[in-house]
């Protein structure tokens, strides 16, 4: 059995930071218009979703090796959420975080489907994430991939809808007391699920 409804929201804490992802987006829209925003949102799609399907593949090997390793991934997961919440805790004052990088690389949907494809904070957020979210924290394969579905449906949504509204939204994102309090908030989110994990894990 699998908590779809508390998987869904650990992915859009995640996908509702702001990143080098948004940033990337809501500049390249604004300054090659929306066919080149859709473009690299269609090569972050595809590079998130074989990460995605790496990382359920791996857990599935790691896990079937010893049933005890279910107690090992829920620490690691509340590390990870844990780690996650420093770092948008860290950067909330720091405008700069949603700044585009100098260089875009071109074409645009290959530079997001390699960014994303390559990226290992992904792997290891969905290898250790995952399992807290299937009964007995240990996934099977279906399970995995409905789950890497999901999480590639709601980052590209997220995206999409950054894309759609660049313009409105540009002015929200980056301003510097907006984006702290953003950030923030979602960090204690963040927190509260690692908790959650490490409870499970003493459990």
């Amino acid at each position: 059995m699998m908590d779809i409804a508390g998987f869904a929201l650990a992915v859009l804490l995640i996908e509702l930071t702001p990143g080098p992802n948004m940033g990337w987006l809501v500049a390249l829209t604004l300054a090659d218009g929306k066919r080149a925003g859709l473009a690299a949102i269609s090569g972050i799609a595809l590079g998130l979703a074989g990460n995605a399907a790496l990382s359920v593949v791996a857990a599935s090997f790691i896990l079937a090796q010893d049933a005890a390793l279910a107690q090992v991934m829920s620490v690691l997961a509340a590390a990870m959420m844990g780690w996650l919440a420093w770092q948008a805790w860290r950067m909330s004052g720091n405008a700069s975080a949603m700044a585009i990088p100098r260089a875009v690389t071109r074409p645009n949907f290959f530079a997001g489907l390699v960014i994303n494809l390559l990226n290992p904070k992904s792997a290891l957020f969905f290898i250790t994430v995952m399992p807290q979210f299937v009964a007995g924290g240990q996934p099977s394969l279906p399970q995995g991939l409905t789950m890497a579905a999901i999480s590639v449906s709601i980052a590209t949504a997220v995206h999409l809808a950054l894309v759609l509204g660049a313009g409105r939204m540009r002015p929200f994102l980056l301003a510097r007391n907006r984006a702290t309090l953003v950030r923030r908030v979602l960090a204690v989110g963040m927190v509260g699920v690692a908790l959650w994990f490490l409870a499970k894990a003493s459990g």
